[in-house]
C-alpha cells in the first residue's frame, strides 16, 4: 500500500556495516528552513526507518508506530492490544529488570511513552543526546524479546483497569464507545479499545469454570493433555504451580493470570511484525552513524509475513446505522450536537485534501458562516467541522456544535441550518483564489514550521510513513495541498471534492445530541426509552430522523443570511528577513522602554531567521481580581472580548496569526503571535475591542451561562485536578473557591459589567515583552499604540504584586474533602513542600533536580509495584 511503483528502483543496498540494509536514493522533501538532514533506510526484515539529523538537538529521540491497534483484538478479549502497549516497558531477556528501561532514560533526562490507536500502536521515547544508543538498544529489544513476567502481567491488568476507571466519568471516553456501540454487528470498530481487568481476564475465568485450564493455566484437549501454543515466543512459559488450590491471589495470578498471559503471548507472536513498523531516529549521530544504530539494534525484530498495512474498507455505518438521531445523557453539564458523515479512508486523496476543502467552509467563523448565523441567533457558543480518520480504512466528516441552552430547544433547526449550508456548497461555483488561497497558506505553514520536541517530531514522522505517498513526500504529502489544475478538464481536486460532498446527506448521517439526563426530559419529555451502552453504562436513546427533518434537509438553501467567505486580507504579502551573522545569539529580552505606564522587553531573532513575531502584554491592575465577584466580572469581559472577535480573528488564524486575550490573577494577559508582516494590525484591533467594548446583553446572558457551566463542571473533574486547585487556593492571598465564584455569576448585569471595564482600565501597568523578527523601533512604536489606545493612568509600583502565602516552618497541615462527584471511583492526594522563596534560584534547581530524580523510582513503586492508582 505504501510504496508506489516509482519507488521500486530507488532503493540501494548498503553492506559496509555488520547488518545490511536498503537505503532509499531520492532527497526527502523538506522546508527550505529545515536544517536537518533525512535519510530513510529499509531492513532486511522490512522495517522501514527515518533517520534525522539534527546537529543542533539537545534532545535525542525515537518513535516507532506499530500498525496493529484495538482494532485487531480477539474478539473474546478486548483491550488486548493496550495491555500489550502496558506490558512492553516492563522487561526484556536483555534488560531484564522491570525499570530498566524507564531508569536508564530518567538518568540520561529522558521521559517515554505509548499509546494505542485503532489501528496503530506508538511508542517513542526523548533522552539526552549521548545516552542514544543505550536508549535504542533497550527500546529495540521490545520488539524481539519482551519477557511479559508472570508477576508483572497479572499486576499490569490492574494498571488497564485503573485507567479505565480515571476515564469511566469522562464525556468524551463515554461518547466515543456509545458511537462505537451503534455501528455495524461484528464490525471491529465495536471493540472496547482499552480495556480493563474484566475484559481481560473473562476468557480465562469462564474456562477455569468450566474446568478446562490444568493447574499451569495451559488448556486441556479433549484426552486431558496440555494443548500446545500455536505461536512459539521468546518469552518463556510460566512455570507451573505447586498449590494443587491455583488461587487468582497468587504471584502469577493463578490459572486465570497465567491463561491471560499465555493469549497475551500469542497475541503479540502473531501480530508484532517488522514488516508492520515504521521508526524514526532523530539524534546528533551522523545519517551513517545512526542507519548503523538502527540496522543492528532492529535488525532481530523478526517478519512474520503479515499484511503490512492491513486495511479495513468495510466502513462501520451502514444503512441501519445512518439516518438516526442518537440521544445520550452526559456527566457533565453542556449541550452539543454532532453530525457524523461516513467517508473513505482519507490519505489516498492527499494531494488536494478535498475534505479539508470543505471543512474550511463549513467550519469558517467570518461573516456569512454557519457559525456566525447560528451564533447571532444566540443559539451556539463554538462550531467545528472537519475530516477524520477513524481506522485505517475509513473515515468520517464531522460538524460540531457547542450549543446554549436556547439552541438546544431548536436543535433540530440547527441540523436543518447545516444542510442548508451544504446545499449552498453544493450549487456554488468556487473561484480560483479559493484554491490559490489554501495552497498558499499550506505551503507557507511549511516553510516556515517551527521545530517541534523531538519525541513529537518523531511520533509524527511515523504515524505518517504509513501514508500511500511517493517515499519522498513523507515530510510534504501530509502538509501541503495542491491547487486544482483548472485547465484539466477531469479536474481532479474538483471532482474527490464534488464526490466527498454528494455524500454530505442526511439520510447518511448520524445525529449525536449530547446533554445531561434533565436537559433532554426538559426538551423532548420524560417518555423517551434508554438504553445503556455495555462497557460505562451511558445511557442512550435511537430514533430515526422524523419525514420532515429529511424532507427540509433535502430542499435548497433559503437561508439568505449563509453565504461564502472572500479573500482572506490577513494572509502575509512581506515574507522577508533580514538575516545578519551573530557570534553569539542574545539569551534574553532587554529593556529598551520604560515609561510610568509600560516596561518594553525585546529580543530580535537572531538565531531561527523566520519571519514571525510574538507579542506579550501583561496588564496588571488591582480591580480585576480584588474579590470574587470582581474575578467574575474580569472573566466574563475577557470573554465577552473574545466573542466579539470571532469574526474577524478567524481569518487571521487561517493565514496563521493567533491571539489570546484572558484575565489573571494580576490584571489582563493577551498574547499575539504569527507572521510579523500582519501583527501591528492585530494587536491594535485587539487592544482597540478591549478598550471599547460595549457589553451586549444577549452576548452576556451566553458568556454567563457559559462560565456558570464551567464552574459547575468543575467539580465533576478528575480528583487530582481538585486537588492541585484546592491546594493553589491555600496558597494564594487572592484565591477564590469555585463555589464563590459560581455564586456571583447570576446577578452580574450589563451596567455593572461597563462600570468594571472602566475601572480596570483606567489605572494600569503593561509590561510587554516583544519577540522575533521585529526591530527596536517596530516594538516601540507598537508599545506607543498601545498605551495611546488604552490611554490609562500609571499604577504605582506597591500595587503591582500578587502575594504568595507562606507556610509556617513545621508545618503539617491535612485538609480532607470529599470527592463531589459520587460516581467518581477515584481519589486524589497532593503533597505540598515549601522548600523556598521565590527569589532562591539555586534552590529551585535544586528542588527540580530533586523532582527528575525522584519520578522514576515513585512511579515504578506506587504505579507498577504496588498498583496503588494510574
Amino acid at each position: 500500500m505504501v510504496a508506489t511503483a516509482a519507488d521500486s528502483g530507488s532503493w540501494t543496498r548498503v553492506t559496509t556495516g555488520p547488518t545490511p540494509y536498503d537505503v532509499f536514493t531520492k532527497p526527502i522533501q523538506k522546508s527550505p528552513q529545515d536544517d536537518r538532514e533525512y535519510r530513510l533506510i529499509r531492513l532486511g526484515n522490512g522495517l522501514q526507518a527515518m533517520l534525522v539529523h539534527h546537529a543542533k538537538a539537545d534532545k535525542a529521540a525515537a518513535s516507532l508506530d506499530v500498525a496493529v491497534g484495538h482494532l485487531y483484538d480477539p474478539d473474546d478479549m478486548p483491550g488486548l492490544a493496550h495491555f500489550c502497549e502496558h506490558l512492553l516497558f516492563l522487561g526484556t531477556e536483555q534488560f531484564p529488570r522491570e525499570n530498566e528501561y524507564s531508569e536508564y532514560l530518567s538518568k540520561n533526562n529522558g521521559s517515554s511513552n505509548a499509546y494505542t490507536g485503532t489501528s496503530n500502536t506508538n511508542y517513542y521515547f526523548n533522552v539526552s543526546t549521548s545516552a542514544l544508543g543505550g536508549a535504542l538498544e533497550r527500546f529495540s529489544s521490545f520488539f524481539h524479546s519482551p519477557l511479559f513476567t508472570p508477576s508483572c502481567t497479572v499486576r499490569e491488568l490492574n494498571a488497564v483497569d485503573s485507567e479505565h476507571k480515571k476515564n469511566h466519568q469522562s464525556d468524551v471516553w463515554r461518547i466515543f464507545q456509545v458511537n462505537k456501540h451503534l455501528s455495524k454487528d461484528g464490525h471491529p470498530w465495536r471493540k472496547f479499545g482499552s480495556g480493563n481487568k474484566e475484559s481481560l481476564s473473562k476468557v480465562g475465568r469462564e474456562l477455569k469454570a468450566k474446568g478446562l485450564l490444568n493447574n499451569n493455566g495451559a488448556m486441556k484437549s479433549a484426552d486431558g493433555s496440555l494443548s500446545a501454543t500455536p505461536n512459539d515466543s521468546r518469552a518463556a512459559s510460566p512455570a507451573p504451580s505447586v498449590s494443587s488450590a491455583s488461587s487468582e491471589l497468587e504471584g502469577d495470578g493463578g490459572v486465570v493470570g497465567r491463561e491471560t498471559r499465555r493469549r497475551l503471548v500469542e497475541w503479540w507472536s502473531q501480530e508484532y511484525c517488522a514488516g508492520r513498523m515504521r521508526l524514526c531516529v532523530v539524534g546528533k549521530e551522523s545519517l551513517d552513524e545512526l542507519s548503523e544504530m538502527v540496522a543492528t539494534f532492529f535488525s532481530p525484530i523478526p517478519n512474520r509475513g503479515k499484511e503490512p498495512l492491513h486495511m479495513i474498507p468495510d466502513h462501520p455505518f451502514g444503512p441501519k446505522e445512518m439516518g438516526t438521531v442518537v440521544s445520550i445523557q452526559t456527566v457533565m453539564s453542556f449541550h452539543a450536537l454532532e453530525i457524523s458523515f461516513p467517508l473513505p479512508y482519507l490519505p489516498p486523496m492527499w494531494r488536494y485534501k478535498p475534505s479539508g476543502f470543505l471543512a474550511h467552509f463549513l467550519g469558517h467563523e467570518g461573516p456569512g458562516s454557519l457559525h456566525s448565523y447560528l451564533k447571532q441567533k444566540g443559539w451556539i457558543t463554538a462550531l467545528s467541522a472537519g475530516p477524520q480518520n477513524l481506522a485505517r480504512g475509513f473515515a468520517m466528516f464531522k460538524v460540531t456544535l457547542y450549543m446554549t441552552p436556547q439552541g438546544f430547544e431548536h436543535y433540530d433547526t440547527l441540523v436543518q441550518s447545516v444542510f442548508k449550508y451544504i446545499s449552498l456548497l453544493r450549487s456554488s461555483d468556487f473561484p480560483p483564489w479559493v484554491q490559490k488561497e489554501r495552497s498558499l497558506i499550506s505551503a507557507t505553514r511549511f516553510r516556515f514550521a517551527e521545530k517541534r520536541r523531538p519525541d513529537d517530531y518523531a511520533v509524527w514522522v511515523t504515524e505518517h510513513m504509513a501514508w500511500p505517498v511517493p517515499r519522498e513526500l513523507i515530510l510534504s504529502a501530509p502538509q501541503l495541498v495542491q491547487e486544482w489544475d483548472q485547465s484539466d478538464p477531469e479536474n481532479g481536486g474538483e471532482k474527490e471534492m464534488r464526490e466527498i460532498l454528494k455524500t454530505l446527506s442526511i439520510d447518511r448521517s448520524r445525529t449525536v445530541l449530547m446533554a445531561k439526563a434533565e436537559e433532554h426530559e426538559r426538551i423532548r419529555g420524560k417518555d423517551l426509552t434508554w438504553e445503556k451502552e455495555p462497557w460505562y453504562g451511558t445511557p442512550y436513546h435511537v430514533e430515526p430522523y422524523s419525514e420532515n427533518s429529511v424532507k427540509q434537509a433535502n430542499g435548497s438553501n433559503d437561508i439568505k443570511e449563509l453565504y461564502l467567505p472572500g479573500p482572506n486580507d490577513f494572509i502575509p504579502t512581506n515574507l522577508d528577513v533580514e538575516k545578519r551573522e551573530v557570534e553569539k545569539p542574545s539569551k534574553r529580552p532587554f529593556l529598551i522602554r520604560e515609561t510610568p505606564l509600560t516596561s518594553l522587553w525585546h529580543k530580535k531573532d537572531d538565531q531561527f531567521w523566520v519571519p514571525k513575531a510574538q507579542v506579550i502584554m501583561d496588564v496588571r491592575s488591582p480591580v480585576p481580581n480584588s474579590s470574587a465577584r470582581a474575578s467574575v466580572l474580569t472573566r466574563l469581559y475577557a470573554d465577552l472580548v473574545t466573542d466579539s472577535l470571532t469574526e474577524f480573528a478567524y481569518d487571521a488564524d487561517l493565514a496563521g496569526l493567533t491571539y489570546n486575550f484572558s484575565h489573571q490573577s494580576l490584571g489582563l494577559y493577551i498574547t499575539l503571535s504569527g507572521y510579523n508582516d500582519k501583527l501591528p494590525l492585530l494587536a491594535k484591533t485587539v487592544v482597540e475591542r478591549a478598550k471599547n467594548l460595549k457589553v451586549d446583553p444577549d452576548r452576556l446572558a451566553v458568556m454567563k451561562d457559559q462560565a456558570k457551566r464551567e464552574y459547575e463542571n468543575y467539580f465533576l473533574g478528575a480528583p487530582y485536578r481538585l486537588s492541585n486547585y484546592y491546594n493553589r487556593y491555600l496558597l494564594s492571598e487572592r484565591e477564590w473557591t469555585m463555589d464563590e465564584l459560581l455564586a456571583e455569576v447570576p446577578s452580574v448585569t450589563p451596567e455593572e459589567l461597563q462600570a468594571h471595564i472602566t475601572a480596570v482600565l483606567s489605572r494600569l501597568h503593561m509590561r510587554m515583552t516583544v519577540i522575533g523578527n521585529m526591530y527596536k523601533d517596530e516594538a516601540s512604536k507598537l508599545a506607543e499604540t498601545v498605551e495611546g489606545i488604552f490611554k490609562a493612568s500609571p499604577l504605582p509600583a506597591d500595587e503591582l504584586w500578587d502575594l504568595s502565602l507562606v507556610l509556617p516552618p513545621r508545618s503539617n497541615y491535612v485538609w480532607s474533602l470529599p470527592v463531589p462527584n459520587k460516581n467518581e471511583a477515584n481519589s486524589a492526594l497532593t503533597y505540598y513542600i515549601n522548600l523556598s522563596t521565590i527569589t532562591d534560584r539555586r534552590r529551585h534547581v535544586m528542588a527540580a533536580l530533586i523532582a527528575h530524580i525522584l519520578s522514576e523510582p515513585a512511579f515504578a513503586v506506587l504505579r507498577t509495584r504496588e498498583q496503588l492508582g494510574y
